[in-house]
C-alpha cells in the first residue's frame, strides 16, 4: 500500500478515495478561473469526490512565442488565492525555477513539477524543501523505473509529500502514447500516483504553432487508469475546449465531467 499524503482536508493514497486534480490549462482570466472553479466544485460536491483546482499561471513551454501562455507568477498567484479563498478549495499549479518556488509556496497547497522539468535537481530540491506537497509529473521520455532517481531528489530535501503522475511517453514525433504498466511499476515505489487523462491525449506540435489533441480518449484512458489502482486522476476541463487559450484539443468539456466522474466512482467501488 502507498503512503498517504494530505493536501488540506484531503487525503490522497492508502485506502482512500480517488481525488480530482481538474481546472483549465492556464488561468485565462479572474472571472474564468472562479467561475471555473465554482463550477468544478459543484458537480465533485453532488458527487462527493474530493477536488484540488489546478490552473497555470505560465506556460513555460508553449509551441509558439505567439502563443498566450498566462498572467504571469505575480497576477497568477494573486488569482489563484482568490479561487482558494472564494471557493474555499485547494489550489496546485507549476513551479519552472528554483526562484519562483519561494512565492508559489506561499498560495499554493501543491507544488507541481512540470514533465519536461522532471529532472531538473535544483527546481525539485527546492520544492521539496518547501515541505509542501509536490506532485512531480513523470517526463514522456523517462521510464517508470527511472522515476525512482526523481523521488529520491525529493526525499534526500527531507520530504515524502509526494505524488507521481502519468502523462504517456513520446512515440515517435509528435505523438503520446499510454503504457498502463507505468503506473503498477511506480506504485510499487511507495507513493501514490495520479493519471494525467488530459496530456496523455496531447499531440504535442501537432498542429504546427500549437499543441493538438484526441479527446474523445480522456475517458476510455482515464478509466483504464482507475483499474490500474491510481490514487488520483488529473483532468484538464473548460466549459468551451474550442474557445480555449491553451490546450483546448485535449481538454474536457463541463458536459461530459460528470459522467465520467460518476464512472469512476463506480468502478472504484469494485476494483
Amino acid at each position: 500500500m502507498n503512503r498517504e499524503v494530505r493536501v488540506r482536508n484531503i487525503k490522497i493514497g492508502g485506502e482512500n478515495p480517488i481525488v480530482l486534480i481538474a481546472g483549465p490549462c492556464v488561468i485565462e482570466s479572474e472571472k474564468s478561473a472562479i467561475r471555473h472553479a465554482r463550477a468544478i466544485k459543484e458537480i465533485t460536491e453532488k458527487l462527493n469526490f474530493p477536488f484540488i483546482f489546478k490552473s497555470s499561471y505560465d506556460k513555460a513551454n508553449r509551441s509558439s512565442i505567439r502563443s498566450f501562455r498566462g498572467p504571469g507568477l505575480v497576477k497568477g498567484l494573486a488569482i489563484l488565492k482568490k479561487v482558494k479563498n472564494l471557493v474555499k478549495i485547494p489550489v496546485l499549479s507549476d513551479v519552472h525555477s528554483a526562484e519562483e518556488v519561494e512565492k508559489a509556496k506561499k498560495v499554493l497547497d501543491v507544488i507541481q513539477i512540470p514533465a519536461l522539468l522532471s529532472r531538473q535537481t535544483d527546481l525539485i530540491l527546492a520544492a521539496a524543501r518547501t515541505k509542501k506537497p509536490i506532485n512531480i509529473k513523470k517526463g514522456q521520455f523517462l521510464s517508470p523505473w527511472d522515476i525512482k532517481n526523481v523521488i529520491e531528489k525529493a526525499e534526500h530535501a527531507g520530504n515524502r509529500n509526494i505524488l507521481i503522475t502519468e502523462r504517456g511517453t513520446s512515440f515517435g514525433y509528435n505523438m503520446l502514447v499510454s503504457d498502463f504498466r507505468s503506473i503498477l511499476i511506480m506504485k510499487k515505489f511507495g507513493y501514490p500516483v495520479c493519471f494525467d487523462a488530459s496530456h496523455s491525449v496531447q499531440i504535442p506540435g501537432g498542429l504546427g504553432t500549437k499543441s493538438g489533441g484526441q479527446s474523445e480518449f480522456i475517458e476510455p484512458l482515464a478509466l483504464c487508469a482507475v483499474v490500474c489502482g491510481i490514487s488520483a486522476i488529473f483532468v484538464e476541463v473548460h466549459e468551451d475546449p474550442k474557445r480555449a487559450l491553451s490546450d483546448g484539443p485535449n481538454m474536457l468539456k463541463f458536459s461530459s465531467l460528470e459522467r465520467l466522474l460518476k464512472r469512476i466512482k463506480k468502478l472504484e467501488s469494485i476494483r
